[in-house]
């Protein structure tokens, strides 16, 4: 279960598509529904689902991952996130219904607005006041929680996690 997410958007300087169109950041700017991969300080490979319209750079990074039966921080943050589901330069551009490798689907879930914390993003320089993250507030699998925001109680977090997964 995605747990994390942050927004991005060409109209704020946080984007990789706020300049220009460019060789390594084209994907971004196509068709809704497809990964953007990149490699963040020649590190780790991030996860992204493009969103909105055509010639439009806007998407959403798959920050942290909730996984059943696996330690609950083994997905927790984009590097961990593309490691364990072996994301990589190979899955760049690929439709997220209509591969092999990964796809997302629906989830069975009965969220409502209040179980999801909204906050700035993490780990930028720029823009970082615009409040375009979001995360299962009762998951114990998210990267970094909101400044006050405690990490709730591993048994109450698994009894939710398992009631809608």
């Amino acid at each position: 279960m995605i747990v994390e997410t942050e927004a991005y958007s060409q109209e704020e300087e946080a984007c990789h598509g706020y300049n220009k169109k460019t060789p390594s950041n084209k994907v971004l700017f196509g068709e809704p529904g497809r990964f953007y991969i990149y490699r963040s300080y020649g590190i780790h490979h991030c996860l992204n689902i493009v969103t909105d319209k055509d010639n439009f750079a806007s998407g959403v990074l798959i920050r942290a991952v909730f996984i059943s039966n696996k330690n609950e921080r083994v997905a927790a943050g984009p590097g961990l996130v593309s490691k364990v589901f072996d994301v990589d330069n190979k899955l760049n551009s690929l439709k997220i219904l209509e591969n092999k490798f990964l796809w997302i689907t629906k989830g069975d879930s009965n969220l409502k607005e209040k179980d999801l914390v909204q906050t700035t993003r993490i780990g930028i320089s720029k823009a970082k006041n615009i409040k375009w993250r979001w995360y299962l507030k009762r998951s114990r699998s998210i990267s970094k929680r909101a400044k006050g925001d405690r990490n709730p109680y591993l048994e109450n977090s698994t009894n939710n996690m398992s009631r809608i997964t």
